[in-house]
């Protein structure tokens, strides 16, 4: 049976694409599951994370990866799932024709919401693509500080939307930064601290929602 892909998209540079991308492949990874992960973004950060975590783990097994020019993107995911469970792919910080190959690979869309209002604004143009290849999508409200007004505001902006959005909250946490410059996932370096515990409750989300645990 071919794997499942996950595409992670949003208009707006800056809303913690890579860093979801590159934490939810190794929380996986983790539990068992054969991963690749593709990067589609020109800045190629995905490859960067990779290439230092390969420095430290040569040859790991169960994670591979891959890049792709947008209208690539098809003939990649089709290799990549004959040989894992999960495709994971990053996508560039823009919403135009050359998004729309990957969303059409997509089993669930992922898309980081960064508690801004031009975050916000940003999503209406991702949503409104996901919406015509008809793929289901999953809100996820990142960066966020639990103290903060603004958080409450987007938080109940999203939940005003006609699209469902995940129960987890990933917080404005400097070791999210932190491990992607060391090839790691927050699972990895402190699987007992508040910011793994996130991804993992995220990842039961996502697998939940793909009818997978």
């Amino acid at each position: 049976m071919n794997g499942t892909t996950i595409t992670v998209a949003q208009q707006k540079g800056g809303s913690g694409k890579t860093t979801l991308a590159a934490n939810l492949a190794i929380e996986l990874l983790g539990r068992g599951y054969r991963v690749a992960v593709l990067d589609t973004d020109p800045q190629g950060s995905l490859g960067r994370w990779f290439m230092t975590r390969r420095a430290r783990t040569a040859n790991e097994p169960g994670l591979e990866f891959a890049t792709s020019s947008a209208w690539g993107v098809g003939y990649e995911c089709e290799k990549l799932k004959k040989n894992n469970d999960f495709v994971i792919i990053d996508t560039p910080p823009k919403i135009d024709s050359d998004l729309r190959p990957a969303l059409r690979e997509s089993d669930l869309v992922l898309v980081p919401v960064a508690t801004s209002h031009m975050d916000l604004w940003a999503t209406e143009s991702v949503l409104e693509m996901v919406e015509r290849v008809d793929r289901p999508v999953l809100l996820v409200l990142n960066r966020a500080s639990s103290r903060a007004n603004l958080t409450t505001e987007v938080s109940a902006i999203l939940d005003g939307l006609s699209v469902p959005r995940a129960a987890t909250v990933l917080g404005n946490r400097v070791i999210f930064a932190e491990v992607l410059g060391e090839g790691l996932g927050v699972t990895e370096k402190t699987r007992g601290g508040v910011a793994a515990a996130e991804i993992s409750a995220l990842t039961d989300e996502v697998l939940a929602v793909l009818a997978l645990n």
